[in-house]
């Protein structure tokens, strides 16, 4: 009784460790950068970027001990930490978002709240949207339409990579026709206006794939994703640039279009 009892305490113990002693390489580096980001050189960033791609294989490695999901949370808190950095990610792109989403996917692919932050840093600001697609593709593999709730939002997000970042009509079409299917498993207001929309776009798709109305109103499913406003900002370029008009109301955002091709 005794052995079980020391081996149930030092098993937790060691993961933390564990997860402590990888943090250990990387945290007072990234602490000073924060606090002195003005004299640093690119040299320097790019060196701790280096060391963070290690810390990342590293954590891809490392055993959870049955503490899956608490190590997802915190590998999404270090993304939150990364991609929120905007002075040094102009400085060194955000190459490195896939990396996080990887462990989280592996750890815990039922995370609902990470595949917006998956897609969108990734596909739109890394430019891998193939990359993006294919932990999201992953992470399906382990959800169902009821598990984790309202999973068809991730059926959402990948069509929206595979119709603006790919270009893949076909493939965008089957994944808005699946968040459909998923969210017709729901009788709120919210997942019955994503499965009438989804539904429409799957259906705009199999007849007109081209068309700058089918990508505008992809985009604007982005923003109303309640996205940050960086990523507010680039969204509305992509509209106007494709000919729509993005109209700010108390009600939210109104899009307009131009005429239909």
């Amino acid at each position: 009784m005794l052995r079980l009892s020391y081996q149930a305490l030092i098993t937790p113990l060691l993961a933390c460790l564990s997860v402590l002693g990888v943090s250990a390489l990387q945290f007072p580096r990234l602490q000073s950068l924060l606090t002195n980001q003005q004299g640093v050189s690119l040299a320097v960033l790019e060196q701790d970027i280096k060391a963070e791609h290690l810390r990342l294989n590293l954590l891809q490695e490392i055993p959870s001990f049955g503490y899956k999901n608490l190590m997802a949370n915190w590998v999404y808190l270090n993304f939150l930490q990364y991609f929120g950095d905007d002075e040094v990610r102009q400085k060194t792109g955000y190459s490195l978002s896939p990396e996080y989403f990887d462990i989280i996917i592996k750890h815990d692919p039922r995370f609902l709240g990470a595949y917006v932050g998956l897609s969108t840093s990734t596909s739109l600001y890394a430019a891998m949207p193939e990359r993006s697609i294919k932990l999201m593709e992953e992470g399906l593999r382990s959800i169902t339409p009821q598990v984790p709730e309202k999973s068809y939002h991730i059926w959402r997000y990948k069509g929206i990579d595979e119709l603006l970042f790919l270009g893949n009509d076909q493939a965008a079409q089957h994944s808005f026709g699946m968040a459909a299917q998923w969210a017709n498993n729901y009788s709120d207001p919210e997942s019955k206006y994503i499965a009438q929309n989804s539904y429409q776009t799957a259906l705009f798709l199999s007849h007109n794939p081209d068309s700058r109305y089918a990508r505008i109103a992809t985009w604007a499913m982005i923003l109303s994703n309640g996205t940050d406003e960086k990523t507010r900002k680039r969204v509305i370029k992509e509209i106007e640039a494709l000919g729509g008009k993005v109209i700010s109301t108390p009600e939210g955002n109104k899009i307009t279009f131009p005429p239909k091709d």
